[in-house]
This record gives C-alpha cells, structure tokens and sequence, in this order.
C-alpha cells in the first residue's frame, strides 16, 4: 500500500507540475510561448508518462474524481479510495509549492496572478459562468472516465491505455481550458488555488463537485455499455 501511495503521490506531483508549470512558465513567452495548444499537449504528456511508469503499481489515477470512477466501475478497492485522495492531494500541493518557489524567484516576479487554477465569472479565461463551468466539467470528468475504463478493459487492445487516456486528456484541455482552464481534477485544482492571487480557493468547491459528479456518471454509463 506505501508504494501505491507513493506511485500517486509521485504521478500526480508530475501532471500538476508539468501540466501547471507549463502552463505558468511557458504558454505566455512572448514569441516563442507554447499557448494553450502547448498546455493542452502537456497535460496529456505528463498523465501518458507516468501511466506508462508507475500504472503498473497503484493504476495510475493521479486524481480523486478518477479513483472514485474507478471504485464505482467495479474497477478499484473502495477500501483504499481516501487514502488515494491524500496521496493525490499532496503531490499536487507539493507540485504547487516547487512551482511557486521556481516563479517566485524570476527576475521580474511581481506576484503569481492567476497561477493556472481553475474558476468561472471573472476567473474564467473567457469569462464562462458558473453554470458553464458546472456543466462542462461535470461533462468531460464522464467522458475522461469512460475513455479510462473502455481503454483498460480486457477487451481492448493490450498495452495502448496511456496513449487513449493522455490523448483524451490533451482533447479535455483543448475545449475547456477556454471555459475553466481544466480541471477534470480535484487534486490538480486544490493544489494551485493554495497559491493563486485570484479569487480560486473560494471557487474551489465547485471543481471538487463537478468532477466527482462527472466520474460517477460516468462510471455508470460505463457499466451500461460495457460488456466485459
């Protein structure tokens, strides 16, 4: 059990600082700036990874909504969801933490602004309200979860999970970062809003409710569809 809290703890620290940092230390360079395209690339990469290397321990969650889907798909442990959740929590928080000492230290540091967290109304990237955001993460945390189950069942192809589920992940970026900048992830979301000089923290609710929602709608569509 340590080592699968370890394998979270571990996997989860690398998508928040690899899918946050880019997106705090290279989307906006002037020129050269990856944008959201860029984002959206990395935090597919950064859940491909480490599926690849650390799946075969603790299963590659990275994120509570995914573990909770997981338990209701009759694909997890129910014994072992929160101890999952802390592990994912503090990888992130600590993911957060490396994060804001690297940008804190920039020559032209004048605070972290938004510091990728997620939110709706004035925190949106495009000004989406609430019940967008509501909708649109509720929406695609079902669809993550059904391309995780479908990829891992035993009927599909061996060995191609992480590809489906990065690639699925990178396609969640593209639509939503616009809406909430993308959570899909509670942990990824808590993270960063401990840090963020935007109003994050008093939205974080909202991006622990949907995507829990999403994971469990989806987990049950799943079962519906699947015929394993």
């Amino acid at each position: 059990m340590s080592k699968k809290l370890l394998a979270e703890f571990v996997g989860t620290f690398w998508l928040v600082f690899g899918g946050c940092g880019s997106a705090v230390l290279a989307a906006g360079v002037a020129d050269v700036g990856i944008g959201w395209l860029g984002v959206s690339l990395a935090f597919g990469l950064t859940v491909m990874t480490m599926a690849y290397t650390v799946g075969h321990i603790s299963g590659g969650h990275f994120n509570p909504a995914v573990t909770l889907g997981l338990v209701i798909g009759g694909r997890h442990d129910a014994k072992e969801m929160v101890p999952y959740w802390v592990a994912q929590v503090a990888g992130a928080i600590f993911a957060a933490l490396v994060l804001y000492v690297i940008v804190s230290n920039g020559a032209n540091f004048n605070g972290v602004g938004g510091f990728a967290s997620n939110g709706y109304g004035d925190a949106s990237p495009q000004g989406y309200s609430m019940i967008a955001a509501l909708v649109i993460e509720i929406v695609l945390t079902a669809v993550f979860l059904i391309i995780i189950l479908g990829a891992t069942s035993a009927q599909a192809p061996a060995g191609f999970a992480p590809i489906a589920i990065g690639l699925g992940l990178t396609l969640i970026h593209l639509i939503s970062i616009p809406v909430t900048n993308t959570s899909v992830n509670p942990a990824r979301s808590t993270g960063v809003a401990l840090f963020a000089d935007a109003p994050a923290m008093g939205q974080l609710w909202l991006f622990w409710v949907a995507p829990l929602i999403g994971a469990a709608l989806g987990a049950m569509i799943w079962k519906t569809l699947s015929t394993d």
